[in-house]
């Protein structure tokens, strides 16, 4: 039975073991070369376009067939946080014993506010740690509102406002229960990082080309494009008894602990019921529904306010009504102050005519 809050409570009985359930054999790593990316959104300024920028986009029909693709989905790349529900649902093949709104926060990039720190502060109680325990690199908080608070407050970075709180108490935990290592369970040699290397083998269907290290200080798994839309199809058509139907479960019922209330990917998916959907650094994007079509955007300069745009036009390629998509369809582009322009999808991105 499940606390108010969604918690599992059973951190004192024996840990379900999943580790031993039926793994898919992955294919061949990605190949590592420079990506063939294409124009996929013009920056436009008073009518002329300003700028360009290029990525890739693919677009997973609910067979897991390419229904739409543009640019290199093939190529290795880092997912960066867009990675982050593929470790979760490898926290709970380890036996983490979250649910609800705590899941939800393990595989955030969240905003800092106050309930997103306390819960990160609650995952670190179950394990009867403190924020002195996490290892991901200290920060300010990442949301704008929150950060200037902060500052005005007098704050300093610190381990817990840093977004990857969640994330990094999550593994904590799941490493406490196992009785793993806790000083060094970033090195990616540790047994928790070798289950999430092969979780996201096993979600994404094919080998990790290359392993780096992510800006919080995690291991950073390598894959392609089409890879990581196939990891996001699998998590959001998981069976709710299932590691990856809970992570879908908790980011569908939570969107507000994955990010934060104003955030994009929050109010995504808010507007399409249904959806997960999770960011990362450098213009990467991830967005999925429960029958399986999943769309995944590498945005190539890294540039965030192309991300969204791009995406919106690559769920319209899902059948998401573009009138649920107009908010995120342009970002705004200012000049004194006011609206003169926007960042808007190329035409190459159009949804083919009804």
């Amino acid at each position: 039975m499940n606390t108010p809050e969604h918690e599992s409570t059973t951190m004192n009985t024996p840990l379900r073991r999943t580790l031993d359930a039926p793994r898919r054999t992955p294919a061949e790593p990605p190949a590592l070369r420079e990506p063939r990316h294409v124009p996929l959104a013009h920056v436009v300024r008073g009518g002329v376009i300003e700028g360009v920028h290029h990525g890739s986009v693919v677009v997973l029909a609910a067979d897991g067939r390419v229904a739409f693709q543009a640019g290199d989905i093939d190529v290795a790349f880092y997912p960066r946080s867009a990675l982050k529900p593929v470790q979760a649902v490898a926290l709970l093949r380890a036996g983490l014993p979250l649910d609800g709104e705590l899941l939800s926060l393990t595989a955030a990039s969240h905003s800092g506010l106050r309930r997103h720190l306390d819960g990160a502060r609650r995952i670190l109680d179950r394990a009867g740690l403190t924020e002195a325990d996490l290892r991901n690199v200290p920060d300010l908080p990442y949301g704008a509102a929150e950060r200037d608070a902060w500052l005005r407050d007098g704050g300093q970075p610190t381990r817990l406002a840093q977004n990857c709180s969640g994330k990094h108490a999550a593994m904590l935990l799941t490493a406490q229960l196992r009785g793993w290592p806790l000083v060094d369970y970033l090195d990616p040699a540790h047994p928790l990082q070798r289950l999430i290397a092969e979780t996201v083998e096993d979600l994404t269907g094919q080998r990790v080309a290359q392993v780096s290290v992510d800006g919080c200080g995690a291991p950073l798994f390598s894959v392609s494009l089409r890879g990581l839309a196939t990891a996001a199809a699998r998590i959001a058509s998981g069976a709710m008894d299932t590691p990856e139907g809970r992570v879908a479960a908790a980011l569908r019922a939570h969107p507000d602990m994955a990010s934060g209330p104003d955030r994009d990917v929050a109010r995504l998916m808010r507007a399409v019921p249904g959806l997960i959907a999770k960011d990362g650094f450098e213009g990467v994007q991830i967005a999925a529904l429960p029958d399986g079509r999943a769309v995944a955007v590498k945005i190539a300069d890294g540039a965030d306010r192309a991300r969204m745009p791009v995406t919106a036009a690559a769920l319209a390629h899902c059948g998401i009504d573009p009138g649920v998509l107009t908010e995120f369809a342009t970002t705004p582009v200012y000049g004194g102050g006011v609206t003169v322009g926007g960042v808007h999808p190329t035409d190459a991105l159009a949804p083919p005519a009804a």
